[in-house]
């Protein structure tokens, strides 16, 4: 069983798309990063740095005792190697999946987040920082769209945790300025996921727990300008 510890971001979703593909066993205990839940010390037990998703694996192969997991791509990676699934078990397709799996954690992510935060969560509008991020997920969007180029996924003919990696930091695509349009490969690669009943299960889960918007003038006290003294364990 996998204890998933989850809010519906898009690294959350990551974790949902492919533990719903997978058909691993799963609970779900949500992480309100709204309200702060995320500095709890069960929780900094196992994800250190305070962020979801993490896992807690109750049945780890090694037989021990249960093991906590953080950061969105070592789980991927964790869970794809636990169950045999969704990465190729071939030298050089497994290389090419672990390059566009860390080419999202280290690019695409990190600066769509932050186009997020410029262009739609910032107190004041800084042009030169949100042109900046804009600009920079324009890019990375056309390095998939690249990608794409004759493929059906993103590591070839099969889907992987590349493809899952990716898709939800593209889901708010609007929110980031960019048109799809401008991308054709990565727009059909992106309504292929879409379609993908594992992929709307995990979205529908998602939506259980969005009651109210995660960013918020309260909870933005909460998620943004958080330093090494600012964060108290609870």
């Amino acid at each position: 069983m996998i204890e998933l510890h989850f809010w519906p971001t898009p690294n959350g979703h990551k974790i949902t798309m492919f533990l719903e593909e997978a058909g691993l066993d799963y609970e779900i205990h949500p992480v309100n990063i709204s309200v702060g839940d995320q500095f709890k010390s069960e929780f900094l037990s196992f994800s250190p740095n305070n962020r979801i998703p993490a896992i807690v694996d109750r049945d780890p192969a090694d037989g021990g005792e249960p093991l906590g997991l953080f950061e969105s791509g070592a789980i991927l990676l964790y869970l794809a190697e636990k169950s045999g699934k969704l990465i190729p078990s071939d030298l050089r397709g497994r290389k090419t999946v672990l390059e566009w799996l860390f080419w999202q954690v280290g690019g695409l992510g990190p600066m769509a987040g932050q186009n997020h935060h410029f262009s739609q969560y910032a107190p004041e509008k800084i042009p030169y920082a949100i042109d900046r991020y804009v600009k920079e997920t324009n890019r990375l969007y056309g390095v998939l769209n690249r990608r794409l180029e004759g493929r059906d996924f993103i590591g070839g003919k099969d889907y992987s945790i590349a493809d899952i990696a990716s898709y939800p930091w593209i889901v708010p695509y609007q929110r980031q300025g960019q048109d799809l349009d401008e991308f054709p490969n990565l727009k059909a690669w992106f309504h292929r996921i879409a379609e993908r009943p594992s992929v709307q299960s995990a979205y529908k889960i998602g939506e259980t727990y969005r009651t109210n918007p995660t960013v918020t003038p309260d909870s933005a006290k909460v998620l943004f300008g958080q330093t090494a003294n600012s964060v108290k364990v609870r």
